[in-house]
């Protein structure tokens, strides 16, 4: 204990203020300046600080981690289909000193058993915003194919070539799609073959649509034809399927609203009684084994029948 704060509290507090500066340096603080070509030297450059070095550190012990394990390719892929333009080792980095941050946070506010839950919750709550992120993406690019293959087709009809008409997708288009075009272009200009490229984007987007353009302009490359009528049909039905799509979802949305209710009507109810009369819930806690062994039940059959109600009202097309 020093000046009457107890140690717990003085390192969560000192830990607290090392992740901000680092995310400081990471995030809120410029880059190097840029100089002409003319004037770069492969031994320039400004000596970097100290924070600075133990951000680099950071970063190159986390790079060894993840190449140790093996799990920067499928880590490296999320982060490309949520439209993250970091690198693997730089968010694993700000995610570690979130959890740092939080878990200084609740130390500092409450205790320490408070610290742990929020550090644990810190890279839950980011996996659960990847997903949430990489499904809207996902989203947004197929509600934009429609439009996309219509430019497509009309840039091919005014004499321009595949990459040409790709080019004007790419810049006239909203994101995701204008993203994913552009780096089909950039593929392609670096050697890549072109079906490769179309193929790794619908793998990417999970778009089944999207699959059927790429095998419709791969056998048009293969056998000649007029590509614009091709892809005018395969427009039609996307466009008719886009239709039949957002019929399901708006008569299945009544049953998504009604299982929500459902999942969170407990929680609601457990969290009005716990501010309004915690004596109530006591008995669980004091009356041992038992009200334990209800408590578990309680949440197995929460856990069951939140995705029992997920599979009821999930509907693939």
């Amino acid at each position: 204990m020093v000046l009457g704060i107890p140690a717990p509290m003085l390192a969560a507090a000192g830990g607290l203020a090392a992740g901000l500066l680092v995310v400081v340096y990471l995030i809120v603080a410029p880059g190097p300046a840029r100089l002409p070509w003319r004037r770069r030297r492969p031994d320039g450059g400004p000596e970097p600080t100290v924070i600075g070095r133990v951000a680099n550190a950071m970063i190159g012990l986390v790079d060894r981690m993840l190449s140790r394990r093996g799990r920067a390719g499928a880590a490296g892929e999320i982060l490309e289909e949520a439209g993250i333009h970091l690198r693997l080792q730089e968010f694993t980095v700000l995610m570690i000193i979130g959890t740092v941050i939080a878990g200084a946070l609740g130390t500092v506010i409450v205790n320490i058993l408070l610290g742990l839950i929020f550090a644990i919750a810190v890279p839950l709550l980011v996996r659960v915003w990847l997903g949430i992120r990489v499904g809207r993406r996902q989203h947004l690019f197929a509600d934009q194919l429609e439009d996309s293959l219509q430019l497509l087709a009309s840039s091919l009809r005014a004499g321009h070539s595949m990459l040409q008409a790709l080019n004007s997708v790419a810049r006239e288009a909203e994101s995701p799609t204008s993203e994913e075009f552009t780096r089909i272009i950039n593929q392609t200009r670096v050697g890549r073959e072109l079906g490769d490229a179309l193929d790794e984007t619908a793998h990417r987007m999970q778009s089944e649509d999207f699959s059927w353009v790429t095998q419709a302009i791969a056998i048009n490359r293969e056998v000649g034809g007029n590509l614009a009528e091709v892809l005018d049909a395969v427009g039609n039905t996307i466009r008719e399927r886009g239709q039949i799509r957002r019929q399901v979802s708006a008569l299945a949305a009544e049953g998504k609203m009604s299982a929500y209710v459902l999942m969170a009507l407990p929680v609601g109810i457990l969290a009005f009684l716990l501010v309004t009369n915690p004596s109530y819930l006591a008995a669980f806690v004091i009356s041992g084994v038992l009200g334990y062994g209800m408590i578990g039940a309680a949440i197995v059959m929460m856990v069951v029948g939140t995705f029992w109600l997920r599979k009821t009202v999930s509907i693939k097309f």
